[in-house]
């Protein structure tokens, strides 16, 4: 395969400038939107001029909400931000890129801080259960006020999302309420008023909030199961906006513990109820309301961690070529001109946060795009079954068994060889929208918890590398791009919409659906021919690393450990969340080298990228090609571990009936010479004192495992060329110009 050096010639740039916006824009689909490119513009002023300004005056040394802060809500309304959350008639984005406007606006903002963008995103999270499941009135109601005033004119009613409770551990488990909604005075032929007792933990937003979305559990016979309620804070009783949390990071967000008992209608039910036998049956319980939110919400939490690791490179690339300015070494010297750039270790590093923040990104854009994708498909959903003369007998939430039996025979169809292949029953069911509806819904129920656990997981713990590079500088509060501040933000992060352990959960129940399965083998498949003629991408790597960890997961579900016990089961955490973790390396590079095909295919069409693209090609190919290689060894350790790790080591037995006696062995010499040496190294002699040569044991004895071993050494041998891929990568960052300073303070 050409490289780009040499196409453009040995005195060019491999790499001219940091990536540009017209780049972007072919890397992410934005090429045709410039309705989305105008909302971009407008996040990035905000956070590059008033939010860096904030940071930099000391705003984040307290944990209170301050006029300073204020202002912040108040210029992302005057700039259309917050319209965003608008449906497109009331000057929100188009219908088929919501996710992805919010998932840009949030990229802004935490380019510069984290804090920031969650104030912007605790907006549209308060906004998503009733956008998701309300009535028509409370749409009405609640919807246009939520938007910026510089679009809509007129006040805004702000609200807060209150799910997390004050007990220990809050936020492990979603389903844990404490929170309590019994029936408080219930006329005949009158709506029934609620008594709602809640008390709130990490809930943002409280400190202007002026209604509340929040979680409860039914603690009266006459209301069945849980739900989401609207409290407002002129409802008779108590609404406390609670004391005030001391974050050590995302200052920029009102964070509070607030009370709630309060007094109101059963109409705030979020998406109404049904009254059953005298009793008051929800239309919608909290957790199928938070299934529907988190799909969509944890996606920009994500992106937030992946626009922190790509801000880091330019403040590292300066550290680290002005490092020794001043001291000796004189201009033109390489000493004076790339200063710690002369070293590999830190240059390799950097490769690594790049390699890591375009995976990211990759992924988090991804992921909005897709659930952008289907959002009509789901909004008509009952409508397309209908017509396609299939029935939601189950329920609006159950998807027909026959759907799913369509979809799998198409995707297996994909997939099958040529002379399997029935191009016309293909061609038939590609046109069914209930089989696109059901195929992008499986996939999407891995996309969101897969973003938010490797984004934020991996994420965090690059950008203690990215700190680690800054040196000494990288531990102060005046350090370029507000990068040790990132870092500690990242922490929390990881932690929004449920931490770690909640978004394993979730994979390890969404990534064994027949439907997700057969997505990912038809992703190994494309992968398999990407490589075929861009081998430099490590889709060769990348499909291997998914075949072998297809294959674990089939093993896993059926095998036992030592003790007879199945291994791949809920409380079996131990062999199914690393499972969990290794996906997310995958989808995570497999989206990366989607992004540069894209780029590859479409780059030279735009005269800003002409004469350049070439080079931009070649260094986005050696990152995908490094990443690529480091998410196939992080699946190869994980499915290796599980696969052996559950089998007993063997031990010698006390009586070794299956090792050779001494005098055995000395009489077979005499018919096949060397059988003595051989069979003594290898441990399966018993000598005259009854003792064996000593070594570590017994060999551990491979039965069954081929297929596995097999794998694991096409994985090694596909790594080929991913070392070439990080020097290259490298040298092009010795040479890539940057801006003379940061376009924010410091």
């Amino acid at each position: 395969m050409s490289t780009a050096a040499s196409r453009v010639g040995q005195d060019a740039p491999l790499l001219p400038t940091l990536p540009s916006d017209e780049l972007r824009s072919v890397m992410w689909r934005l090429t045709d939107r410039a309705d989305l490119w105008q909302r971009v513009r407008a996040a990035r002023q905000i956070a590059r001029g008033l939010v860096a300004r904030l940071v930099a005056g000391g705003q984040r040394d307290t944990y209170h909400w301050t006029p300073e802060k204020q202002g912040l809500l108040d210029a992302l309304d005057e700039a259309g931000v917050t319209a965003i959350f608008a449906a497109p008639e009331r000057g929100g984005p188009p219908a088929d890129a919501t996710n992805l406007a919010t998932a840009l606006a949030a990229y802004e903002l935490a380019w510069v801080d984290g804090g920031a963008a969650t104030c912007l995103v605790a907006l549209g999270l308060a906004l998503q259960p009733i956008v998701t499941a309300g009535t028509d009135e409370q749409r009405a109601a609640y919807l246009p006020a939520g938007v910026g005033k510089g679009r809509q004119g007129g006040a805004i009613r702000r609200g807060a999302f209150c799910l997390t409770e004050p007990l220990p551990y809050a936020g492990v488990d979603t389903g844990m309420l404490s929170g309590r909604v019994r029936v408080l005075q219930w006329k005949p032929g009158e709506t029934p008023i609620l008594h709602v007792q809640k008390q709130g933990r990490f809930t943002n937003n409280m400190d202007f909030a002026q209604f509340v979305v929040a979680a409860v559990a039914s603690d009266d016979p006459r209301i069945q199961g849980t739900c989401m309620v609207i409290l407002e804070e002129g409802d008779p009783g108590t609404f406390d906006r609670g004391v005030v949390t001391h974050k050590l990071v995302h200052q920029l967000t009102s964070t509070r513990d607030p009370v709630f008992d309060m007094q109101v209608p059963a109409s705030r039910i979020v998406g109404g109820y049904t009254i059953v036998d005298g009793v008051i049956v929800p239309n919608y319980s909290h957790a199928e309301i938070l299934e529907a939110v988190f799909s969509r919400t944890r996606v920009p939490a994500g992106v937030m961690t992946g626009a922190k690791l790509l801000s880091s490179i330019e403040p590292i690339i300066r550290y680290q070529r002005e490092r020794f300015r001043g001291a000796e070494g004189q201009p033109g010297t390489p000493r004076h001109d790339l200063g710690l750039q002369t070293k590999e270790d830190a240059l390799h590093r950097l490769v690594d946060i790049w390699a890591a923040g375009e995976a990211a990104c990759s992924l988090g854009f991804a992921a909005a795009r897709h659930f952008d994708s289907y959002a009509e498909l789901e909004r008509r959903k009952q409508d397309i079954f209908a017509a396609e003369g299939m029935s939601l007998r189950g329920g609006p939430h159950r998807i027909p068994k026959e759907a799913e039996q369509l979809a799998l025979e198409y995707l297996r169809l994909c997939v099958a060889p040529d002379d399997e292949r029935n191009e016309a029953r293909q061609a038939e069911l590609a046109r069914s929208e209930a089989i696109e509806f059901v195929v992008r819904q499986a996939v999407g129920k891995v996309l969101s918890p897969a973003t938010k656990l490797w984004n934020t997981g991996q994420g965090s713990a690059l950008l203690r590398q990215a700190v680690s590079l800054m040196g000494g500088y990288g531990i102060t509060q005046d350090c370029p791009g507000f990068l040790p501040q990132k870092w500690m933000d990242s922490q929390l992060e990881a932690t929004y919409e449920g931490p770690e352990s909640v978004q394993r959960r979730q994979l390890i129940v969404t990534m064994t659906s027949e439907l997700f399965l057969a997505q990912f083998r038809k992703w190994t498949w494309d992968m398999g021919h990407i490589a075929a003629g861009r081998p430099g991408t490590g889709a060769c790597t990348l499909a291997a690393a998914m075949d072998l960890w297809s294959w674990t997961l089939h093993h896993l579900q059926r095998a036992t450990d030592a003790d007879g016990e199945p291994l791949y089961r809920d409380k079996r955490q131990g062999a199914t969340f690393p499972m969990a973790d290794a996906l997310c390396w995958l989808l995570a590079s497999y989206y990366q080298i989607l992004d540069v095909l894209e780029l590859e295919s479409r780059g030279r069409q735009h005269a800003q990228l002409a004469g350049t693209v070439d080079r931009y090609v070649q260094f986005f190919t050696d990152l995908c090609h490094v990443q690529s290689a480091r998410a196939a060894g992080e699946v190869a350790r994980i499915c290796s571990e599980l696969v052996f790790g559950y089998n007993r080591h063997p031990a010698w037995a006390p009586d070794c009936g299956s090792c050779l006696g001494a005098d055995e062995l000395d009489g077979l010499e005499g018919l096949i010479p060397g059988i003595s040496v051989g069979a003594r190294l290898a441990g399966d002699v018993l000598e005259d004192d009854g003792t064996h040569l000593t070594k570590a044991g017994p060999c551990v004895r491979f039965e069954g495992l081929r297929a596995f071993s097999d794998r694991r050494s096409k994985i090694d041998g596909c790594l080929t060329g991913s070392r070439l891929a990080k020097d290259h990568a490298a040298l092009a960052l010795t040479q890539v110009r940057i801006p003379e300073k940061l376009d924010y303070p410091q």
